[in-house]
């Protein structure tokens, strides 16, 4: 029997189209290496030049967001995850990505993954993960398809995590139509490190060499980053394999070691395997150092025998790094990884010049330069065409006079409660473990973000995903400022200080003119929103092609993960009622405008409105009033009003302890709007009984409204009871588990 010669397996366009490449990208790899490439190396271009890696169709717009601030440590693109300076000699690494294709074809596992790779990210740079968030869309809930694919996504999340060892300890969960097809499963993951302990994804150094440790390499997740880079359809679950496979045990055993190794000085860089794996790091390590590689591809542990070059080196299998060491200091890693039970394993070493040469035994099998494979190399860059679609400007005619107000406000009130979208998660999050591993939440009181404590120092972390698609869908940039300012709000309204962005852009095909509008849209209001608030972004992912053939694209959805800092713990601020007979106020003003909300969209099938009223200097002043309530301890509580208008934001408050309240309405808005709207930049606040209280707001100048009181136990406007807190309570608590089981 001949052996193969994968040298001699010259690719045509043909087979460059079918790995996903425009015919015009086989051309330019031709022109780049100087002859026909091989089929090993045009499957290396293939994973290298998707969007999922290369970020072609939306680099150009990416380059437009504010990246710097004044606690930046690393900013987007310069390493794996974003990393900001909190004080105390520590740094908070954090990142969000999605994992949405994998999760809408095989929902456990897919999610799963998408836990490790993340929290890889996190503890290759050298901080140890402390807290993870998720932001999850689904279909339509009656469905069986939805049902089967939410169970395996947060089954999958909280399996992972909670063997992993990290705590899951906040997100959200929303559901339309639109994500039938295409669920988005966005996974983030915080972590802390001391200043100096920090490793770069980066390779240098002539003659060091290059080990690849973790679990063996399998033909699971071959081509992932190329599927994640087209339309779902009816035969994409023949792209199983595709799909990794996790072991968080493993996944555990890496962190320790990674932690542990980089203490030794010996590990000049180090990246996690996710995307395209060998081939990803290789290349991105070697472009980053401007040095090249030599990598012996039968040195690398295998879980199946006989695999092809292009298998070893597309294979997305899980807990996998590569680690580049310093020349002479081989056996302290090693001992490290052998503590461990880890394969550690010694694949090739660091060349001069910038090419990677990738060997099967002796035979050259690609040979590659790595700057041209790489986002900000010569990866092809392009500039879509984008046009406003015409729901658009049918949006603009709705009014609010089109909409009959009810006379009996308590089926709304009914309605909304056990709306799924607004409902309790609780389903969700009682399958993740929040206190795994030692985490020091400091209370259990619910906040607007997630609070952990930073051990050993007086300051804490927060922490929040936000985005409501529903507003990005009406206007791209007003719903996109939107997420970022609500994000702010919420640590704002929990006692901290915004302090940098993470994103996870997910849209549709962005050959799409229409879709490709959404985009620059959302970012031109995500640019606003976080120089306002002084939020750069630090880095997150773009994902494209969330859409199917027979359903068109999914909401616009550019997921805000947003960290910011307290710092001193005592000043969380929690946005239960406290006492009967504190006083409740509305900071910020109220508008006649029911656009876009859960009460118009859900409950008077009214789909195609505008965002809701948004002002962003108003939104920016709000904030800073809040924030110096806060720190001069005047106030009980603080909620925002968001999702569910004002009615859903007292509900809430008034849930946990089960104190009633009693306010008026405002008789220069329509009832329904003041209840249920979701106009931006107002925040719920309680205090205590005071008489000097009103007179501090009014030296903060802003629009401000006394509700009411807390009092009794059920739900009273205008003087008309309408029902029980806890008959409230019941519906929130178990609607969504009800319709699951």
């Amino acid at each position: 029997m001949a052996t193969i010669k994968y040298s001699e397996q010259i690719a045509d366009v043909e087979a460059a189209k079918n790995l996903g490449l425009l015919p015009e990208e086989f051309e330019k790899i031709k022109e780049i290496l100087g002859r026909t490439p091989n089929f090993t190396e045009v499957s290396i271009f293939s994973v290298m030049w998707s969007e999922h890696c290369s970020y072609k169709n939306s680099i150009t717009w990416l380059k437009t967001l504010p990246k710097d601030g004044p606690h930046m440590l690393a900013k987007a693109g310069e390493e794996n995850a974003g990393l900001v300076d909190i004080g105390d000699g520590l740094g908070c690494c954090f990142k969000i990505e999605s994992h949405n294709h994998p999760s809408a074809i095989e929902p456990y596992q897919g999610a799963a993954t998408g836990v490790g790779g993340i929290n890889r990210d996190i503890f290759t740079m050298g901080a140890r993960p402390i807290a993870q968030l998720n932001s999850l869309r689904f279909g339509d809930i009656n469905s069986a398809k939805t049902q089967w694919i939410m169970k395996g996504v947060v089954k999958g999340i909280g399996d992972y995590g909670n063997a992993f060892g990290i705590p899951t300890v906040g997100g959200e969960v929303f559901f339309d139509e639109c994500y039938n097809v295409n669920p988005l499963v966005n996974a983030m993951s915080v972590g802390i490190v001391k200043e100096g302990e920090t490793v770069s994804a980066t390779s240098y150094g002539v003659g060091n060499p290059v080990f690849i440790v973790g679990s063996a390499t399998g033909k699971d997740g071959i081509a992932g980053a190329a599927f994640a880079s087209k339309d779902l359809t009816e035969d994409s679950a023949k792209d199983l394999p595709s799909v990794q496979v996790g072991d968080p045990f493993q996944e555990k055993l890496l962190l320790e070691a990674t932690l542990e190794v980089i203490k030794t000085g010996a590990v000049i860089g180090m990246q996690d395997m996710g995307a395209a794996g060998i081939t990803c790091s290789t290349s991105e390590m070697s472009a980053k150092g401007e040095h090249g590689m030599n990598i012996w591809l039968h040195k690398v542990p295998t879980r199946q025998a006989n695999m092809h070059p292009f298998e070893i080196l597309l294979s997305e299998s899980q807990e996998r790094m590569l680690v580049v060491v310093e020349k002479g200091k081989e056996a302290l890693v090693q001992a490290v990884f052998d503590k461990w039970d880890l394969n550690c394993a010694q694949i090739g070493e660091v060349t001069a010049g910038g090419n990677i040469k990738y060997y099967m035994h002796d035979e050259l099998v690609a040979d590659v330069p790595a700057h041209d494979l790489v986002l900000g190399g010569g990866a092809p860059i392009y500039t879509r065409e984008y046009k406003e679609p015409a729901y658009f400007a049918e949006s603009k005619k709705f009014t609010i006079s089109s909409v009959t107000e009810p006379t009996d406000l308590k089926p709304v009130m009914q309605f909304l409660a056990k709306l799924p979208n607004l409902a309790s998660k609780r389903w969700v999050y009682n399958q993740y473990d929040s206190m795994v591993g030692g985490i020091n939440m400091s209370t259990n009181a619910p906040s607007d973000a997630a609070i952990v404590n930073i051990k050993g120092t007086k300051k804490a972390l927060a922490m929040t995903v936000d985005c409501n698609a529903r507003y990005v869908n009406a206007d791209p940039e007003v719903g996109c400022a939107i997420a970022v300012s609500e994000a702010a709000r919420n640590i704002v309204c929990s006692g901290g200080a915004p302090s940098a962005v993470t994103n996870c852009l997910n849209f549709g095909n962005p050959y799409n003119p229409e879709v490709y509008w959404q985009f620059v849209g959302a970012i031109k209001g995500m640019s606003a929103a976080c120089l306002k608030f002084k939020t750069p972004v630090t880095g997150g992912n773009v994902s494209f092609y969330n859409q199917s053939s027979y359903e068109g694209p999914v909401f616009p959805t550019p997921t805000i993960g947003m960290i910011g800092v307290l710092e001193d713990k005592t000043l969380q601020t929690t946005l239960n009622f406290k006492t009967a007979g504190d006083v409740i106020y509305l900071v910020g003003e109220s508008k006649n405008d029911i656009s876009s909300s859960e009460y118009l969209y859900s409950f008077h099938k009214v789909k195609n409105t505008p965002a809701p009223y948004f002002n962003l200097e108003e939104e920016y002043k709000l904030q800073n009033v809040i924030s110096s309530l806060i720190k001069s301890k005047l106030i009980n509580s603080a909620h925002d009003v968001s999702d569910g208008g004002l009615f859903m934001n007292l509900l809430e408050s008034a849930m946990v302890n089960n104190l009633g309240f009693e306010i008026s309405s405002d008789s220069s808005i329509r009832k329904d709007a003041f209840l249920f709207g979701e106009a931006q930049s107002r925040v719920v606040i309680t205090v205590s009984s005071n008489s000097h209280f009103e007179e501090e707001l009014k030296k903060l100048n802003i629009p401000f409204t006394k509700l009411g009181v807390v009092k009794g136990n059920a739900v009273v406007v205008d003087n008309t009871n309408y029902g029980l807190i806890s008959e409230y309570k019941h519906s929130f608590d178990t609607s969504i588990e009800t319709i699951l089981n």
